[in-house]
């Protein structure tokens, strides 16, 4: 029994360990410099990419003054609003998620990759 209840406290202390590293805003910005050839985040500007300052709560495809893909927009009209959810599917494969997208990268694969990607777009859009 004592061994069952150390194994469940190190499983629970593993969990929210990893819970708090996977939503690190700074992990996340170094994790950003591979978007921001084409996104900026600390400002609401266009620039290959659309301005990714302020997406958490926004409706796909539209960004003012962005050209998007058809298919982006379509799935704004679809009912795709970008949240946690929903951007951990698109940064996991984009092209998989919005067939047509634009956005030539191929995705994150790393989980946590993903989840501080997520805390520095909030960070950034406060």
């Amino acid at each position: 029994m004592r061994t069952i209840t150390i194994l469940a406290a190190m499983s629970v202390m593993a969990m929210l360990g990893s819970q708090a590293q996977a939503q690190d805003a700074a992990a996340g910005e170094k994790v950003f410099n591979r978007c921001k050839a084409c996104h900026f985040a600390d400002k609401d500007q266009n620039k290959v990419g659309p301005s990714l300052h302020g997406v958490i709560g926004r409706t796909a495809g539209t960004h003012p003054g962005y050209n998007y893909s058809k298919a982006m927009v379509d799935a704004g009209k679809s009912g795709v609003v970008w949240d946690e959810a929903t951007l951990t599917k698109y940064l996991q494969d984009p092209r998989g998620m919005v067939k047509g997208t634009k956005m030539a990268f191929p995705g994150l694969k790393k989980e946590a990759d993903i989840a501080n990607v997520i805390a520095y777009l909030e960070h950034e859009s406060k």
